[in-house]
């Protein structure tokens, strides 16, 4: 077996390991049902809607990925919004009646209440993945790749795993032939403006003009067809060396190409060694000042 195939078949191997197995379904399925029983017994939150986000409702979570739940509050129909010192009090009724129930170990900062764009990134993610689903492989395996390289904690200054998924995502925009198109080409303006109303509707029109461009985009491309191994090694590559660009450069995934970070005022300001911000569709990503990581990204 030459070195080609041994990494093609570790990296199969690992995502074995890390893949969900159906019992891990079932577990969050059982846990968001629970806790909707939980919020519809408080008072002040009969009404709410209780939904996941994240990696989970983008297919994208490993085997020990957490899970990211929104409460909702509606106001009506339409896509909602309350003040900081109301969603304090929300939140203080909810953990004073999960402490009662006993059966609950949650994470309180991962409630988020109001959430009016977070799911619809996680819907994002879940329609990027059909496109091509060696593009959920390869948030898994770089999401596990990253944590053994102890660049995996947002808390220390290193990558999310959402931001993990970016550079997946320009990855494979900036393939030869390209796996996925800049995502100006599936939303060509801003989501988050266009979330409003009522939610039903406003995630209706999203998702159609989503689908029918990705259908678009599906139809006339020409298929790369890389190796998982490929795709890997070649992420590496790219990214190994990202400390020459990254005083000048920016990733944007919505245009797929690199920005020259002088161009735009709105990016000057920023100097973080890992810095992410919303775009009109999902996210550009910067990355400064990189060269003490940069050794760590190599294999």
């Amino acid at each position: 077996m030459n070195s080609q195939n041994q990494v093609e078949s570790t990296l199969k191997e690992i995502l074995k390991v890390v893949e969900p197995s159906r019992e891990d379904w079932v577990t969050r399925f059982k846990i968001i049902n629970e806790l909707r029983e939980v919020v519809q017994s408080i008072e002040n939150l009969r009404g709410a809607t209780v939904e996941p986000f994240g990696s989970f409702v983008s297919n994208l979570f490993s085997r020990w990925g957490d899970l990211d739940i929104s409460i909702e509050v509606s106001f009506g129909q339409c896509v909602s919004s309350a003040g900081k010192k109301r969603k304090q009090t929300l939140l203080g009724e909810l953990q004073q009646a999960l402490r009662k129930q006993g059966d609950f170990e949650y994470n309180f900062h991962a409630f988020m209440f109001l959430l009016k764009h977070g799911e619809i990134k996680s819907k994002f993610l879940f329609w990027l993945n059909e496109i091509d689903g060696r593009f959920r492989d390869m948030v898994l395996l770089v999401k596990e790749w990253a944590q053994a390289n102890g660049i995996n904690n947002p808390k220390t200054g290193t990558f999310n795993s959402y931001s993990l998924s970016l550079l997946v995502i320009f990855h494979f925009q900036t393939c030869v032939p390209p796996i996925l198109p800049p995502l100006k080409d599936i939303y060509p303006t801003n989501v988050v403006d266009d979330l409003t109303g009522a939610k039903v509707d406003a995630e209706r029109r999203i998702a159609q003009v989503c689908l029918s461009n990705i259908a678009r985009f599906k139809s006339s491309r020409i298929v790369n067809r890389s190796s998982l191994s490929e795709l890997f090694i070649s992420f590496i590559a790219k990214f190994s060396e990202i400390n020459l660009k990254a005083s000048e450069l920016g990733i944007c995934t919505f245009t797929g190409q690199w920005e020259y970070i002088a161009n735009n005022t709105r990016w000057l300001p920023w100097t973080y060694a890992i810095f992410v911000r919303p775009s009109p569709s999902l996210c550009v990503i910067f990355l400064q000042h990189l060269t003490a990581l940069a050794p760590k990204t190599k294999m």
